[in-house]
């Protein structure tokens, strides 16, 4: 079955490759694209396999930075570098490819939160509950806000605080404070609803999150 399954990936590589690379040029989509990358957004995306942050755009190749990982958490700075994957990739879009955008998309039904908030599907000491500590002020403020709700609600609503908890993270990074003062860097959060197939966005004003009008 795993066999059959990789044959229909490379099968959709053809089509890929049959559309973007029939004829290379400077001149072609790929041909542009060679030389450079001018991405206007950098969106922070869970690793979820249903939360596909271009599908959901219907992006092209080209147009979003991405960085995926559980539960879409961005890591408060810390000095010193090390081994930091999402800070890497948030210093590189923002520094290196000056986006204009970061969005932080979180979503309806995230593992990586529901193992926040209900200690389920971890490994005990392992990675990812080691990983989701980052948004652990999160849990905390879910928790004394909505006492007593079943675990869905709880989950939901930690989905959606998570994603506050992130943007406060963002603005701990010195060259996104500086974006965001010096050039009009824009950060937004973002809550798909793979349920309803609605986007919610958080508002700059209230900090809640509202239906997106399209």
């Amino acid at each position: 079955m795993a066999k059959m399954d990789i044959l229909r990936l490379m099968a959709g590589f053809r089509k890929f490759r049959e559309r973007y690379f029939e004829t290379v040029s400077e001149d072609t989509y790929f041909g542009k694209l060679a030389g450079t990358q001018t991405p206007k957004t950098l969106i922070i995306g869970c690793s979820d396999s249903r939360v596909d942050p271009a599908l959901i755009t219907s992006a092209s190749p080209g147009e979003i930075f991405v960085v995926r990982n559980v539960a879409n958490l961005v890591p408060p700075y810390e000095k010193g570098g090390g081994f930091h994957g999402v800070s890497a990739a948030i210093e590189f879009a923002v520094v290196n490819l000056k986006v204009e955008n970061v969005i932080v998309l979180g979503h309806r039904q995230c593992g990586g939160i529901r193992a926040l908030m209900l200690n389920e599907g971890t490994v005990p000491n392992g990675f990812v509950s080691q990983w989701v500590r980052i948004a652990e002020k999160a849990k905390i403020t879910v928790l004394k806000k909505h006492a007593g709700e079943d675990d869905e609600t709880l989950c939901r609503h930690g989905e959606k605080e998570s994603i506050r908890e992130s943007l406060k993270n963002l603005r701990t990074f010195p060259f996104v404070d500086e974006a965001v003062k010096n050039r009009g860097l824009t950060l937004m959060g973002i809550y798909f609803d793979l349920e309803s197939g609605q986007l919610l966005e958080c508002g700059e004003d209230d900090n809640e999150f509202k239906n997106v009008e399209l």
